[in-house]
């Protein structure tokens, strides 16, 4: 390992600038060059004149382009992009707070010097459980350089990491389900209804959580077409009725023409008990699937009916809870009964207190619905996300994962908690997990100070660890709350190639633009660290960037061709930009679940009965009380029923936004020109501004009393009395008072697992107040970048080279004591 005083040496050099075939880019003529690439939104041309990106322009082929590409180039070059190593200089004094402090500029040399050195520290003092590998991969849309594979197989050759369980979009849906219907996290959305089936045999889809357009757009690895609004359109073409159960109208399609059911936030399993007891009262309810197909129906029905609790769960029960008129619940279960019907599970519904009750109950109604197990109908889960039910998947090489020595991984939204409270234990499906001392963050790629609830408690719980490494390539909350910050190259500017899930267009991703001088790839930084950790050799399978790019295709045609799908040589990928795929057809009879209707004895699913469990035996052993053995209503902490909404009268929907990927490019042209007042837009019910005196384009202030942000309002009809709708991903603003200045919904959200069981978050599970701001609201600070300066304090003072490895961080000052 280089000495701390050695003048830098480390350097990256750039891909080569040319490439085969017809697209080239020469960043020395002015010559117009195309070149393809893909991002999670989809598929474009990078249109490039004397190196610099111009246009990205989406593919011709794609019939519904997202809006969130043209205007991604110019976040390459923004003034808030990090072009060169820094470290936060109070941790170079074992002073100061991470988010409020000044960078020092280094050379890649100290930087990476210092990085190994502190993970060398950490594994040797305290183990490799002390790391934790943070990363939720949707840094790049490419299979080489995707940012969780990188970080990921390094931290587990270098010795292993803490790593994280499940996700912040599916994580109650990722644990319930195989406990109700079996198979993987996902085995719902892999089973459910296509949309092919849907149009041929569907009749009504009711939605809870609707099928918002905007969700549309992405997939991991991006759509080359963007199909899903095109299925959906031809469902209502064909006949089907579509209803949506939300509390915001625009959750479907004008062109859907849905019938709209506003209903009160995080009471939606409360309705679907509601609509079995219509089922059952009123002798609807397909008895026959319920006793063959499942077990624990008898118990279920009385709870239900009120037998085992004296509370029947009946319309008028729910109509107090939901707010929708008794009646209306029971037309919609007549209609579900009457018709072949499909009961789609939106990812949001779960996203809340008790979380994974409306999957489980959602379960239950489609199993008394009559559709369960028939073509176009029963359960779906994420219809209207991206490409769910459009079409087959097909699967591309992926960078090889070593086994991670450290054991157990720990739910991705506890955190926080993991960080707060090293030694305290955590309930999880079953286990208990003991949270680990973390004592260094290492984090590529995703950005928790966009995606985690309650960020003040998240911003707290950051300053325990002795050192958070980042890589990142702007100045967002994730690199300002980082020690070591280590600038790395965008999609646009390195090779790799892609493969959406559910698409059929293999793209090749050329190089588009040069990258700021000296910044590498992810890949590059994490094989320097390995070389001065003594690994390289081993996590660069001596290959260049471009050899791993032409294994993972050529590991990808050798999969494919066992599937009878011949692909072109690499060479000839490269340089036509794509390799297409074969469609894989849609069922259309119904799947595994038709077969357990038609036999379930030959044909059980993947349960310990081999049966759908509307009571699980399983659950019911843990003990969990905030997730008991079968579906019930289990009031939340905070809604609009709870003695809390005196104080706080509004529920917050913090939906997904329209304009971009969760946090990312939100200083991109489509986000910023969305902006009202500068700021994330805020919509109200028209009633609800006239109440509190906001007119629309006000700047408004949200609060309860975890925290407060900032919004511009933005007055609607198409969201419910007592729902404000702030969609995530503005990025994080704090004044000094942690006033969020930008809109972030997080700094008011509620950081507690959804249950025992799946421990997901609960942002659903919000109460806040609106006000106006007042004259001179603070000013948005978001994308300007933090102070830096270019010298390192004196060595006299910090003591770097004697210290560094054992200094301290945030609120515990110098040396390890916490």
């Amino acid at each position: 390992m280089a000495p701390a005083g050695r003048p830098a040496t480390t350097r990256f050099p750039l891909p080569h600038p040319g490439y085969r075939g017809a697209v080239t880019v020469d960043e020395h003529s002015r010559e117009i060059t195309r070149s393809p690439t893909t991002f999670h939104w989809g598929r474009y041309e990078v249109v490039t004149s004397g190196g610099e990106i111009v246009a990205l322009e989406p593919d011709p082929a794609d019939p519904d382009p997202s809006p969130i590409g043209p205007g991604v180039a110019e976040a390459d070059r923004a003034p808030y992009r990090i072009t060169r190593p820094m470290v936060r200089e109070g941790w170079l004094t074992g002073s100061g707070t991470r988010g409020g402090d000044r960078f020092v500029a280094v050379r890649w040399e100290r930087a990476l010097d210092l990085t190994a050195r502190e993970l060398d520290r950490v594994r040797t003092r305290h183990g490799n459980a002390a790391i934790y590998g943070g990363s939720y991969g949707w840094g790049s849309a490419g299979r080489f350089h995707h940012p969780q594979s990188q970080i990921h197989r390094f931290l587990a050759m270098a010795g292993g990491y803490t790593a994280s369980v499940n996700s912040y979009s599916q994580a109650a849906m990722e644990v319930v389900l195989p406990h109700v219907i079996g198979g993987g996290p996902r085995s719902l959305e892999e089973r459910g209804p296509s949309w092919p089936e849907i149009v041929d045999h569907a009749e009504l889809v009711v939605s809870f959580g609707g099928l918002a357009a905007k969700n549309a757009q992405m997939v991991p690895g991006g759509p080359s077409r963007h199909t899903q609004v095109s299925w959906q359109r031809a469902a209502a073409g064909a006949g089907v009725r579509f209803v949506n159960v939300s509390p915001v109208r625009a959750d479907t399609e004008p062109d859907l023409r849905a019938r709209w059911v506003p209903i009160r936030p995080a009471t939606d399993t409360a309705l679907m008990l509601a609509l079995c007891h219509v089922l059952l009262t009123e002798d609807l309810a397909d008895t026959d699937f319920a006793r063959r197909c499942c077990v624990g129906f008898d118990r279920f029905r009385d709870y239900v009916l009120g037998t085992a609790d004296g509370c029947a769960k009946d319309a008028e029960w729910a109509a107090a809870i939901t707010d929708i008129p008794a009646g209306d619940i029971r037309d919609l279960a007549r209609q579900i009964a009457a018709h072949r019907t499909v009961i789609n599970l939106a990812w949001s519904i779960q996203r809340q207190d008790h979380g994974e009750q409306p999957y489980w109950a959602g379960i239950a109604l489609a199993a008394l619905s009559g559709s369960f197990g028939r073509p176009g109908g029963g359960p779906a889960a994420g219809l209207g996300i991206a490409e769910t039910g459009v079409r087959g998947h097909w699967s591309i090489a992926a960078l090889p994962q070593p086994p991670n020595p450290v054991s157990p991984a720990m739910p991705v939204a506890r955190i926080a908690d993991v960080l707060l409270h090293p030694g305290a234990t955590i309930d999880y499906n079953g286990a208990r997990l003991t949270c680990p001392d973390i004592r260094l963050v290492y984090w590529a790629g995703g950005n928790p100070f966009h995606h985690h609830q309650d960020l003040g408690r998240l911003a707290r719980a950051w300053q325990r660890p002795d050192t958070v490494i980042v890589h990142e390539a702007w100045w967002n909350a994730n690199a300002r709350h980082a020690d070591i910050v280590l600038p790395v190259a965008t999609p646009l500017e390195r090779e790799d190639l892609a493969l959406g899930s559910s698409d059929t267009t293999i793209t090749a991703m050329h190089r588009a633009a040069a990258p700021p001088a000296d910044v590498p790839t992810d890949h590059r930084v994490f094989a320097a660290l390995a070389e001065r950790l003594g690994f390289a050799e081993r996590f660069t399978e001596g290959r260049t960037e471009r050899q791993w790019v032409r294994e993972l295709y050529e590991r990808t045609r050798t999969r494919l061709a066992a599937s009878n799908v011949d692909l072109p040589d690499f060479e000839r990928f490269w340089t036509d930009g794509s390799a297409s795929l074969p469609e894989r057809e849609m069922r259309h009879d119904g799947g595994a679940f038709a077969a357990l209707r038609a036999d379930p004895d030959a044909h059980p699913i993947a349960t310990p009965s081999g049966r759908v469990e509307l009571v699980s035996d399983t659950v019911a052993g843990f003990g969990y009380p905030d997730c008991p053995g079968m579906p019930v209503w289990l009031e939340p902490a905070e809604w609009l029923g709870a003695a809390g909404a005196a104080r706080h009268p509004l529920h917050l929907v913090s939906n997904q936004p329209r304009t971009r990927l969760h946090s990312q490019y939100d200083g991109a042209r489509a986000s910023r020109e969305a902006k009202v007042a500068g700021r994330e837009p805020v919509d109200l019910h028209p009633d609800d501004a006239r109440a509190r005196g906001i007119a629309d384009g006000d700047v408004v202030r949200i609060h309860n009393d975890r925290g407060a942000c900032l919004a511009g309002a933005r007055l609607t009809d198409a969201v419910r009395p007592g729902v404000v709708v702030l969609a995530t991903g503005a990025w994080y603003d704090p004044d000094a008072d942690g006033l969020d200045r930008h809109g972030n919904p997080n700094v008011l959200t509620r950081d507690a697992g959804t249950s025992r069981l799946a421990q997901g978050p609960t942002p659903g599970t919000t109460l806040v107040e609106v006000s106006p701001a007042g004259p001179d609201p603070a000013p948005v600070r978001a994308f300007e970048p933090p102070e830096i300066v270019e010298t390192e304090p004196a060595p006299g003072h910090h003591g770097p080279a004697h210290h560094c490895p054992a200094h301290g961080a945030g609120n515990h000052g110098a040396g390890e004591k916490r």
